[in-house]
């Protein structure tokens, strides 16, 4: 049997992701003066102003990845009712659009993005960016997963 997830509660869902993005960019926005090491050498806090998209692409590229962000919310909400109406898939779908949204908000609001996750040897991220590839490999998978079943 298949789980379903009421719109009021995926509603409910995105709202938070985005709620506790938003909150931990502000924090990293107002603590963050100087790099916090957590595990030496590996991870630190470390506020940075990304001005463009995964790994630097199209850096400084702002008004265009604004229109690119407006196109995939646009895509998923003319698309939505032909998404899987199971649990999973909405809430990986919740992820992605929480992710888009709360990098939409900073770069309309700041100009940027604000990352402040830093692994040192990865590019600096932040908490949206892990919802849209927790929700984009979430989707794959449970895709992979359903053909290999049938």
């Amino acid at each position: 049997m298949v789980k379903k997830i009421s719109s009021l509660l995926f509603i409910f869902l995105t709202i938070i992701l985005i709620a506790i993005d938003q909150l931990t960019k502000l924090l990293a926005r107002s603590y963050l003066a100087h790099p916090i090491p957590l595990i030496k050498n590996l991870f630190q806090l470390a506020f940075a102003k990304n001005t463009g998209i995964a790994f630097g692409f199209f850096e400084g590229a702002n008004s265009i990845i604004v229109w690119l962000y407006l196109v995939v919310l646009g895509l998923i909400i003319f698309f939505y009712d032909r998404f899987p109406n199971e649990r999973f898939s909405r809430i990986m779908l919740a992820f992605i659009i929480a992710g888009v949204i709360g990098n939409f908000i900073d770069r309309i609001v700041f100009g940027y993005v604000t990352d402040f996750l830093d692994f040192r040897i990865w590019p600096v991220f932040n908490i949206a960016d892990i919802y849209l590839c927790a929700g984009v490999v979430g989707i794959i998978a449970k895709e992979i997963l359903r053909k290999e079943a049938s």
